[in-house]
């Protein structure tokens, strides 16, 4: 007889799988309770780091998000219940954008006392003035130095943009964000009444509002450091948009044929204190409609009685951070990199701020020191004189400042300072700007009162003539019949140039007020139009930010100038489709003349798809880089340097805060439940052996 003894199976391994189930219902179940606690905000923009060869600007919050007490500015003691006397700092500020001024900011950035601010951004604006610029735009990178016209740098003459206060160029170590006046708003505004506001002078009693807010900057110091250091910021970059009357062979670089050609210009960027917001109406858009309108009203006279010189058209993107599209430009032509040599530049026509006239002068600036080269005042005379005259048969009065006063900021600077061009800036202010919003969030549609009636659809809205349109309009045609002149063309011809005034009620529209539109969708290619997949079409304007963008599947600008300017110097032709994307297998095309894009094309008449198109054009891109990233000189003075930080995560919420007793006594009794646990598992788990197994003994069993 013999006796065998059976050992069951450890159960301890059910606890452990109880305790994994556990860990993954709490993991799975955490979104929902996250949900219960905070309140994420929606259409939040924030102010971002950027970063040039000598210091930071711009706002970042810690890695893990910046948290305060929510408190709402609207009167001076709010002020000094956040900066000295509230009892619950760190603050989170929220404020109406009537606040939101360099001195307040200034308070705000030389305390400790807070975490960050939110600013209400309305449509109805309140601010008699606001410019968060310098009041010297691209002072330090225009024509104006020690060698060229010394007595004319630094805004020592004029200071062109009184007003700006260099708030945009200041750098914040808290979180500063833009935000809608939406539901969200009221909401917060909701939350900051019912357990926020002082009660006849009091402390509110917690729990109370707090908000955080997330946007880590990786990139510090300046952009040599941030260049040296591997992924932490990058260049700001777009595309330049050029196109000509006569095509001029794409592939053939350094063009120094006789070729004379007439530079019409205008700028396309535009900027506020956040991070890609401004419309830029005043700044930018009036500039980019009236250059389109020009364009299109001279392209069928052009193509019948074609003018001595070619006229070239060109957008410059990155004006506003040191001229970073026209530098490329001239620096590829001084590198026999681009199409055209400077050498066959006979004189610029730059478009500048216009869309203030509102029936009053404009003028005719030039600059004094190229003038006093005899050879090029003559011909800068000529150039002003043939303004004129055809200004003499339009509604348009001009005049011209004092001789001696510089050149507003400009693009044209930038041809100035490699070799003297004849050449004007078109602009509605004499000395400063009149333009009390540049480079702001308040630089809108509304600022040019273009005002709709209510009655009338998004499709009415598009073709209305505003007062702005109208004015532009007249801008246009001026600028269109001056270049033509200029070119050598026909003066009898003169007459039969006129913008039209239904395609600028379009262009504002599009621009300044809702980009989605029948009109923009139309020009478009079908997969970036309003059905495609990768559409850049929007409920608001396109976005004027230059930003990172290197490809053309963003939203910017540049892009819809693109084929606009396509569709007002292009030729429908009968291509399909394959044809379109490979035109040099068709026998009379020719990429090196023409670019050719397959574009949506208006709805037919018995359906709401459009019947696309191939429409041959001399519009084309060129790299808006600065040449210090290409050099690299990341410290350069000659050429812009500025460099946007990279980040991961940018975000907005509200939750209610405990006071720092019970956070503390939370965190006690965490700390106590997590030692008396420890103690727990290390007993547990050393008498396991004991308490989760049993011996028996089985019968006994005879063989």
């Amino acid at each position: 007889m013999c006796r065998k003894t059976r050992k069951m199976r450890p159960e301890s391994l059910k606890w452990v799988e109880l305790l994994v189930i556990r860990f993954l219902y709490t993991y799975v179940s955490g979104s929902s309770v996250e949900q219960k606690i905070y309140i994420e905000l929606k259409n939040t923009v924030p102010c971002v780091r950027l970063l040039n060869a000598t210091h930071q600007i711009g706002c970042q919050s810690s890695i893990s998000g910046d948290t305060g007490v929510l408190h709402v500015l609207e009167t001076e003691a709010d002020l000094d219940w956040i900066l000295s006397t509230g009892p619950h700092p760190p603050y989170m500020v929220l404020m109406e954008a009537t606040f939101f001024t360099r001195p307040t900011m200034m308070r705000m950035k030389n305390s400790t006392r807070v975490a960050g601010v939110a600013v209400i951004n309305s449509n109805t604006t309140a601010v008699e003035s606001f410019s968060p610029h310098t009041s010297c735009p691209n002072q330090n990178t225009g024509v104006y130095r020690e060698d060229y016209g010394p007595d004319l740098a630094n805004c020592s003459s004029t200071v062109w943009n009184p007003l700006g206060n260099s708030m945009s160029y200041e750098d914040f170590t808290f979180p500063i964000f833009s935000l809608k006046d939406d539901n969200q708003t009221q909401v917060m505004r909701k939350c900051y009444e019912d357990h926020n506001m002082r009660v006849n002078g009091s402390a509110p009693q917690y729990p109370l509002c707090a908000m955080q807010l997330f946007s880590h900057m990786h990139a510090v110091t300046d952009t040599v450091t941030c260049m040296r250091r591997a992924e932490v910021c990058d260049p700001l970059s777009d595309f330049n948009v050029w196109a000509s009357i006569r095509p001029i062979n794409a592939s053939a670089k350094g063009h120094k044929n006789n070729e004379s050609v007439v530079i019409a210009a205008a700028r396309l960027d535009g900027r506020s204190f956040f991070w890609d917001i401004g419309t830029s109406a005043e700044g930018t858009v009036s500039g980019i409609v009236t250059l389109l309108a020009a364009a299109h009203a001279l392209y069928p006279v052009t193509q019948e009685a074609p003018p001595v010189r070619n006229i070239f058209f060109t957008f410059f993107q990155g004006e506003t951070f040191d001229y970073i599209g026209s530098s490329r430009m001239v620096y590829d032509m001084k590198q026999d990199k681009f199409v055209i040599n400077l050498d066959n530049v006979h004189s610029v026509l730059e478009i500048g701020q216009v869309g203030l006239r509102n029936g009053q002068k404009l003028w005719m600036h030039t600059d004094p020191v190229s003038r006093k080269n005899s050879t090029v005042d003559e011909e800068v005379i000529n150039l002003v004189d043939n303004i004129k005259s055809v200004a003499s048969t339009l509604n348009v009065s001009l005049d011209e400042p004092n001789t001696t006063q510089a050149l507003p900021p400009s693009s044209f600077q930038r041809f100035l300072r490699v070799q003297p061009i004849p050449g004007v800036v078109l602009a509605d202010h004499k000395s400063s700007f009149i333009n009390r919003y540049y480079e702001s969030l308040y630089d809108t549609a509304a600022y040019l009162n273009m005002t709709y009636p209510s009655d009338l659809s998004p499709e009415e809205q598009m073709e209305y003539e505003t007062e702005a349109s109208k004015s532009l309009t007249e801008v246009a045609t001026l600028v269109a019949r001056s270049l033509y002149k200029q070119a050598g063309g026909n003066d009898r011809l003169l007459i039969n140039i006129t913008a039209d005034a239904k395609m600028m009620a379009k262009l504002l529209y599009g621009f300044l007020v809702r980009s989605n539109n029948s009109w923009f969708s139309s020009l478009l290619p079908p997969e970036a139009g309003a059905k495609g997949r990768s559409s850049i079409l929007e409920s608001g304007p396109p976005q004027y930010y230059i930003g990172l963008r290197q490809d053309n599947s963003v939203k910017s600008v540049t892009r819809f100038v693109q084929f606009v300017m396509a569709n007002a110097t292009g030729t429908v032709t009968s291509l399909n489709q394959i044809q379109c994307q490979n035109p040099n297998d068709v026998p009379g095309e020719s990429k090196d003349l023409y670019s050719y894009h397959w574009v949506s094309g208006p709805p037919s008449a018995n359906s709401t798809e459009g019947d696309p198109y191939c429409v041959r054009t001399s519009v084309r891109l060129a790299k808006a880089l600065s040449p210090a990233f290409e050099l690299p000189e990341y410290g350069s003075r000659e050429y812009s340097t500025w460099t946007e930080s990279r980040w991961k995560t940018i975000r907005a919420r509200i939750f209610l805060v405990a006071s720092p007793q019970l956070e503390m006594l939370t965190l006690g009794v965490g700390v106590t439940v997590l030692l008396v646990s420890l103690v727990l598992t290390y007993f547990i788990s050393s008498k396991a052996e004991l308490l989760f197994s049993s011996t028996h003994e089985t019968p006994n069993t005879t063989y």
